[in-house]
């Protein structure tokens, strides 16, 4: 279920799906990179401005899903327009700072973003822009990344499914406003 928290400001309504904590793993696949499987946290959370605060850390999997070292590490800002045009400013710890431009798709929560500029330190790899698509999929945060390079067309090299995390601070809240749940808990259902 998505909910609309009342602090929220107005302009990012069309966003509130993306809002919370959520987790989950995917993989990566780019020439000249390790293929691999990868964990994700990724947090969307608002403060009551125009934007919504986006973190992502990623670290690469061993076959047993053990974490084996970080892979990515990314944070940002997201806003909507009124006419759901969606831009993203993100900095990635491989020196890489990108400016991202997209839509929400009609009637569905799906965005679909393209860089529009990006800037690279003398550091980072050879990138010359990507997509990503985000969906809201049965109740989970779906997104796939795709990359190009001076020498490489743009293609997939990331994907994940994730899952929203629930603290033990909202289960405390839940727990605080069941309200009287009957004793058997199966007449709740009828």
């Amino acid at each position: 279920m998505i909910e609309i928290p009342s602090d929220l400001n107005p302009d990012l309504v069309p966003l509130a799906w993306l809002l919370g904590n959520w987790a989950g793993a995917g993989v990566t696949d780019f020439p000249g990179a390790e293929k691999a499987n990868f964990g994700q946290e990724v947090s969307f959370t608002h403060d009551g401005r125009d934007f919504i605060e986006y973190r992502s850390y990623t670290w690469v999997l061993d076959a047993e899903g053990n974490k084996v070292k970080p892979l990515e590490t990314e944070s940002g800002f997201w806003r909507v327009d009124k006419n759901r045009q969606v831009e993203v400013v993100m900095v990635r710890d491989d020196g890489v700072v990108e400016v991202w431009y997209g839509e929400l798709a009609d009637k569905k929560p799906q965005i679909d973003l393209a860089t529009d500029a990006v800037a690279r330190t003398a550091a980072s790899g050879p990138y010359t822009g990507g997509k990503r698509l985000y969906g809201y999929v049965k109740g989970d945060l779906m997104w796939v990344g795709e990359k190009q390079t001076p020498e490489i067309p743009l293609r997939p090299y990331m994907s994940a499914q994730l899952k929203k995390v629930v603290t033990p601070e909202e289960v405390a809240d839940m727990a605080r406003n069941l309200g009287d749940l009957p004793d058997d808990g199966i007449a709740f259902f009828k």
